[in-house]
């Protein structure tokens, strides 16, 4: 699980040492992620199956992709498809990703890197391996976090965000046994590269076995925390916690997590994905690619869809792309 990593923790910045009347958030909720396939079949976990989204406000959607090591022919992404009314964060750990939309964005991620894309109004966009990846094989492993949009931002322009995994702020504990990889908002005073429309942090957090974590946080975001490999404990009263799982935490001004002494021999330290935000507190109508604020415009989202107006499927594709756009 290479993302970005460094060679001494010890030089890097430090998180602060907090005091005796810190109120650490309690585990309100502990959830298993279900599995399951996406796109054209590769493996992802739904990290927050069985969870309100009243509790995950502003968010909407996590899906873990892998960890999955390919066979030569063997790795797949997702055909064309729509978005309208939120925002897509998709994290490489390990492997590559291609995209591309019907306005000309996209890119490719690697190692650490993020792409973040505001669906706004509405696109078609396409996720898929390299040509090369799908001919070689390989290591598959990331994230992708759907953030929504409050009623005032759901039909802007779309924009993307290319974050170079070298972009974000990096940080550990005073006694150095975590790497703190912030990609978007503020830990402890180190902002993240990422641009929010809703006050969001994300992390990516590294324990070492043994380790332990008391990181602040503010106290008006919600404060979830998924495994992404390894075990550990959360939460005030040490919740056994382990690979696939999501703790839903309660209200505080920090979050506590300590890494087990011994993990697996493939999975050698507790790997997190820390998310929190301001709740928008808006209705949510959700429909496949489309999040809205009424069921009308849910409607109107398919039939601008149907009638191309939210964009057509380049001439000019990536060359293992499909070319039709899949209905909602």
């Amino acid at each position: 699980m290479p993302a970005i990593t460094v060679d001494d923790v010890l030089v890097l910045p430090r998180l602060p040492r907090l005091g005796e009347a810190t109120g650490y958030r309690p585990v309100r909720r502990l959830v298993t992620a279900p599995s399951g396939y996406e796109g054209e079949g590769f493996p992802v976990r739904r990290a927050f199956a069985g969870v309100s989204m009243t509790e995950l406000d502003p968010f909407i959607h996590l899906d873990q992709m892998g960890e999955v090591e390919y066979a030569p022919g063997e790795p797949r992404g997702t055909s064309w498809h729509p978005h309208r009314g939120f925002e897509t964060v998709t994290y490489m750990i390990d492997g590559i990703m291609d995209h591309q939309d019907s306005q000309g964005g996209g890119g490719t991620i690697t190692n650490g890197d993020t792409q973040w894309m505001t669906a706004g109004s509405g696109l078609l966009h396409i996720e898929a391996p390299p040509e090369h990846l799908v001919m070689s094989g390989g290591l598959f492993h990331g994230l992708q976090l759907w953030v929504n949009l409050p009623r005032v931002a759901k039909m802007k322009p779309p924009r993307y965000q290319d974050i170079r995994g070298r972009e974000a702020a990096l940080l550990t504990t005073p006694d150095g046994g975590a790497l703190i990889r912030v990609i978007a908002g503020e830990v402890a005073g180190h902002q993240g590269p990422g641009s929010t429309h809703t006050p969001i942090t994300i992390a990516h957090v590294t324990l070492q076995p043994g380790a332990e974590l008391t990181l602040p946080w503010r106290p008006d975001f919600n404060a979830l925390v998924y495994v992404l490999a390894g075990r550990g404990t959360v939460g005030t009263d040490q919740r056994p916690v382990a690979t696939g799982q999501l703790a839903v935490h309660g209200a505080g001004d920090a979050l506590r997590v300590t890494a087990d002494d011994r993990q697996d021999s493939r999975t050698p330290a507790l790997d997190l994905y820390v998310m929190g935000g301001q709740p928008i507190r808006e209705p949510v109508a959700h429909y496949g690619p489309f999040v809205m604020n009424t069921r009308a415009e849910l409607i109107q989202a398919v039939e601008d869809f149907q009638a191309g107006r939210l964009g057509v499927v380049p001439a000019e594709r990536m060359p293992h792309a499909g070319g039709q756009a899949e209905r909602p």
